[in-house]
């Protein structure tokens, strides 16, 4: 199966991905960010599909159009969100439907969406966590596949919390991916 995964920021999760030796077949980037040298580093094409518009009448079906047309240019398979920092439209769940992969940190259902860790620390929960999942059209809502609980310390600040979550991330995420992959081969 071949896998893509999807940045926007430093590269950290893709990296934790390689590193737990799961195939990349590609990164898809939106923007210019630090994911590209690692994965060039890493002799692993990258697809550049940047996106120019960040108002509120951005066009999110037609760039998930060329997403779509970038992976599958590439005939990417599944594909591993890896901080992302677009939400893609409904396109790209009709091309990809039930093998989008992504990560979130904190126990889905609980606090999805951006803030999902100061929103656990703000309700003053004593457990969070990561939660990998089913990416679907409505976000941090698709299927759960793993999750691993983080304790909250009474030190915590969004910050020490984030980080400790993001530890868990990096063990969980590319076992669920390599899991899934291999599930996925057994249904070809």
């Amino acid at each position: 199966m071949r896998l893509a995964v999807l940045a926007s920021g430093t590269g950290s999760i893709y990296k934790a991905i390689v590193n737990a030796d799961v195939e990349v077949a590609a990164v898809l980037v939106d923007r210019h960010c630090p994911a590209i040298d690692l994965a060039r580093a890493d002799n692993i094409p990258v697809l550049l599909v940047e996106r120019h518009n960040f108002a509120k009448n951005f066009d999110r079906d037609n760039y998930s159009n060329d997403v779509v047309t970038a992976l599958k240019e590439h005939n990417i398979e599944v594909v591993a969100m890896a901080g992302f920092g677009t939400i893609l439209g409904a396109p790209f769940f009709d091309a990809y439907e039930g093998r989008v992969l992504n990560t979130h940190p904190s126990l889905l259902p609980s606090f999805p969406g951006w803030h999902a860790v100061p929103d656990a620390l703000q309700h003053g929960v004593r457990v969070t966590g990561c939660t990998v999942h089913i990416a679907t059209l409505e976000v941090d809502a698709g299927p759960i596949l793993a999750q691993s609980p983080v304790e909250i310390r009474d030190d915590d600040d969004e910050n020490s919390l984030h980080e400790r979550i993001k530890l868990t991330e990096r063990d969980l995420y590319p076992a669920t991916i390599k899991a899934f992959l291999a599930q996925m081969e057994t249904q070809r």
